[in-house]
């Protein structure tokens, strides 16, 4: 079978109750849930989580929550990989063959059921798949800035550089990951052993603070209505 897993802990500190606060009218985690349903991939769409109330919300929008995420897997520094892994073996152990899994971050609601389509195209046995989207500007350009505001680059040999000469550089969208399941358990590292496909920079917004909010409601809002592409 095929899942998408979605891992919402309890904990979130810069923005509280971030997973179940609302965003345009509804819990920002429905999103991630919706979209994960309108796809068509999914033969179940659970969530992973510590906390009573995010479960609710998760299962009034159609999601399943079959168990609780243990709290050592539900702090700050808990990578994704071990959260994913531990959904796929508690599933297993209800009897369900998972093979392949998809863990979609809660906050995405840019997130475009025809993206996930698009990466499950390029996953195979040995590797991870997952969205990326371009810097605004050459990384090679980058400045060091020191307590005056002095300024040096971090690479004075493109300092003379042409723009277009220098490599193009990517970063994870923070939106989702393709694996297969066994990939997972094994615990394999995510941008070690993964192939990504690129997003335009107006699909994807990393919400870690409160203007980060503000940003992706205006955003989100331009591309309901048609202003942006």
């Amino acid at each position: 079978m095929r899942l998408a897993v979605i891992p919402a802990r309890g904990g979130s500190k810069r923005i509280p109750r971030k997973n179940v606060r609302l965003f345009h009218g509804k819990p920002m985690i429905a999103y991630a849930i919706a979209t994960a349903q309108a796809s068509g991939l999914f033969d179940d769409v659970l969530v992973s989580t510590d906390d009573a109330e995010i479960a609710e919300v998760a299962r009034e929008h159609g999601a399943l929550t079959p168990f609780t995420r243990p709290s050592e897997l539900a702090d700050d520094q808990t990578p994704t990989v071990p959260v994913i892994a531990h959904a796929i073996t508690a599933v297993r152990r209800l009897g369900l063959r998972v093979e392949q899994v998809c863990c979609i971050y809660p906050g995405v609601p840019l997130l475009l059921p025809g993206t996930i389509a698009q990466a499950l195209e390029l996953l195979g046995p040995a590797h991870y798949v997952f969205p990326v989207i371009p810097f605004p500007s050459p990384i090679q350009r980058a400045l060091r800035r020191d307590a005056s505001g002095s300024t040096t680059p971090f690479h004075p040999e493109c300092a003379e550089t042409r723009t277009q000469d220098l490599e193009p550089a990517f970063h994870d969208a923070g939106q989702f990951y393709w694996g297969e399941a066994q990939t997972w358990v094994e615990g394999k590292s995510l941008h070690g052993n993964a192939v990504s496909i690129v997003l335009p920079a107006s699909r994807a917004i990393d919400i870690d603070t409160p203007a980060d909010w503000e940003h992706a409601e205006a955003l989100y809002q331009a591309l309901r209505t048609g202003v942006t592409s």
